[in-house]
C-alpha cells in the first residue's frame, strides 16, 4: 500500500508541476499572443490553397492590366509587376518559409542534441573532436558559408535547406554539450553507471530529460532566425527559383519600384514580420516558463 502510494503522490506532483507550467505560460500575454501568431501562419500555410483569391498567381502568371495595382478589397495586398495578387504569392510564401523550417530544424536538432550528448558524456577524443568541428564550422561566417554553397547548388527549396543545416546544427551541439557535461557530473548518473545503465541508457533516458527544456526554447527561437536566414538567400538570388512565391524574393522584386509601389515591399516584408515576431514571442514564452519552472 506504501509503495502505490508514493506512486500515487508521484504522479500528482507530476500533474501538478505541469498544471502550473502551462498556468504560468497561460498567463503571460506575449507568450499567448506569439502562439496565436505561430498557429495562425500554420493554418494559413496548410490551407493556402483553399483561402487565397487568387491561388493560380502563384505561378507564371502574367496580367499587365492588374500590374501595380494599390491595396483594395480585390486584392488586400495589392499587384505586382505583371498583376499578380501579392496577398496570394504571401500566402504560399509562407508556406514555403515554414517547410524550410521544418526541414532544417528537423535535421539540425537530432543531429546537434547526439553530437552534444555525446560529446558531454564521453570525454576524451570523443569530446575533442566534436567541439572541434563545431568550433570549425561557428567560426565561419554563417551568411557568407550559405551563399557559397548555394552558389554550387540549383536554387532550389531543397538545396536552401541543404545550405542552412550545414551550419545550424553547431549552435544545437554547443548548447547541449554545455548541459550535458553538467548533468553527467550529477550522482545520479554515477549511480545508474554502478547500477549496470548502458551509456544509452544514461544519454537518452537520464541526461536528454534534462536537455529538453533548452532544447524547446531554442528552435522555437531558431525557427524565426531560419526564416529570416531563407529569406535573405532568396532576396539575394539564391533561394527558390522563381516564379515561385518566397517571401524575400517577393521583396528583393518590388524594392525597385519603391516608393511608388510601396505595397510590393511593405506587405511580404510585414509577412516576415509577423511570422518572426510569432516564434520569438512564443520561444520567449517558453523560456520564461521554464525559469519559472527551475
Amino acid at each position: 500500500m506504501s509503495e502505490v502510494k508514493m506512486a500515487l503522490d508521484g504522479d500528482n506532483k507530476d500533474l501538478s508541476a505541469s498544471y502550473m507550467m502551462w498556468y504560468r505560460f497561460s498567463r503571460n500575454p506575449a507568450a499567448v499572443i506569439g502562439t496565436l501568431i505561430v498557429l495562425s501562419a500554420v493554418i494559413f500555410a496548410i490551407l493556402a490553397p483553399y483561402i487565397t483569391p487568387k491561388p493560380e498567381d502563384v505561378g507564371a502568371v502574367v496580367n499587365f492590366r492588374a500590374r501595380h495595382l494599390p491595396p483594395d478589397a480585390a486584392h488586400w495586398f495589392g499587384t505586382d509587376k505583371v498583376g499578380r495578387d501579392i496577398f496570394s504569392r504571401a500566402v504560399f510564401g509562407l508556406r514555403i518559409s515554414l517547410l524550410l523550417v521544418i526541414g532544417v530544424l528537423g535535421i539540425s536538432v537530432p543531429i546537434g542534441t547526439v553530437l552534444g550528448l555525446a560529446a558531454g558524456y564521453f570525454g576524451g577524443w570523443t569530446e575533442r573532436i566534436i567541439t572541434g568541428l563545431t568550433n570549425v564550422m561557428l567560426a565561419m561566417p554563417p551568411l557568407v558559408m550559405a551563399l557559397a554553397v548555394s552558389n554550387l547548388l540549383e536554387p532550389t527549396l531543397m538545396n536552401a535547406m541543404i545550405a542552412i543545416t550545414l551550419l545550424w546544427w553547431t549552435w544545437h551541439a554547443r548548447l547541449i554539450y554545455a548541459v550535458s557535461k553538467s548533468v553527467a557530473s550529477e550522482d545520479y548518473i554515477e549511480a545508474a553507471r554502478i547500477a549496470g545503465a548502458g551509456p544509452m541508457h544514461i544519454l537518452f533516458r537520464e541526461i536528454l530529460p534534462n536537455c529538453v527544456s533548452v532544447i524547446s526554447v531554442k528552435t522555437t527561437l531558431d525557427a524565426a532566425f531560419v526564416i529570416l536566414f531563407g529569406a535573405t538567400l532568396s532576396f539575394l538570388g539564391f533561394g527558390v527559383k522563381p516564379p515561385t512565391p518566397d517571401l524575400g524574393s517577393m521583396v528583393a522584386d518590388g524594392r525597385q519600384f519603391m516608393p511608388d509601389f510601396w505595397w510590393e515591399v511593405l506587405c511580404p516584408g510585414a509577412v516576415i514580420l509577423y511570422v518572426t515576431l510569432g516564434f520569438n514571442l512564443l520561444g520567449d514564452g517558453l523560456r520564461d516558463m521554464f525559469d519559472m519552472e527551475g
